[in-house]
């Protein structure tokens, strides 16, 4: 995401606090908060999926996606 992206959230954010959106700019700033967390949640992902576990001996593993805990409680 863009930095103007970024500055418009920002813009938004306080505006909201101020003097109140119009609802254009409410449905601008869900998108524009939607397109953010998106873009958050992959570049997380991509970082995730560089890490390489070493282990005592010098194996080296990539990191594994936690199973759910909630699934296996039940």
């Amino acid at each position: 995401m863009d930095k103007s992206k970024i500055d418009r959230i920002n813009e938004l954010s306080k505006k909201s606090k101020t003097t109140g959106l119009t609802p254009a700019e409410k449905q601008e700033q869900q998108e524009l908060r939607s397109e953010y967390i998106k873009s958050f949640r992959s570049n997380l992902k991509s970082t995730l999926d560089t890490i390489v576990i070493v282990d005592e001996k010098g194996n080296k593993s990539p990191l594994k996606q936690k199973s759910n805990i909630a699934k296996e409680k039940h």
